[in-house]
């Protein structure tokens, strides 16, 4: 059953986005935060790693290595003709404090479960802007953010 939201939304003839094209959008994004991630020496462990508290969106092992790496992709899609990093709020910026304690405590179980206690655990966000189908994303990594 459709929220009441997309039912005025319908009703008025706006626009809305279906949970379809926000999980492909998802997707898109997390395949080219693992790109990225590749190009720059990291290992992928595996993706969507699902625990009891969560899904990390990417873990992998850093180029050292050593440090075992908790990635939190967030992706957007900006409007034809509106400059990347514009008055939007940029992806990145939806990380809540709800959000980091989430993605710590899923790190946490992570270590635990892989037996990555001697190793340096760290969390990163990577957040990935569309401007287009055919453009290239532009794609920000930060290390240790959490």
């Amino acid at each position: 059953m459709p929220s009441w939201r997309i039912l005025i939304a319908r009703l008025l003839g706006w626009t809305t986005v279906t949970q379809s094209a926000t999980r492909e959008l998802g997707k898109r994004g997390e395949d080219a935060a693992a790109k990225r991630l590749r190009s720059r020496g990291y290992r992928i462990i595996e993706r969507n790693a699902v625990v009891p508290m969560g899904e990390a969106d990417i873990v992998a092992e850093a180029p050292d290595g050593r440090t075992v790496v908790i990635v939190e992709v967030k992706s957007r899609r900006r409007s034809p003709g509106q400059p990347l990093r514009s008055a939007v709020t940029p992806p990145e910026a939806s990380i809540t404090r709800r959000k980091r304690a989430k993605l710590t405590s899923i790190a946490r179980h992570l270590a635990r479960a892989n037996g990555w206690i001697d190793r340096p655990v760290r969390i990163d966000v990577v957040a990935v802007e569309f401007a287009d189908e055919i453009q290239e994303p532009e794609i920000r990594h930060h290390e240790g953010v959490i």
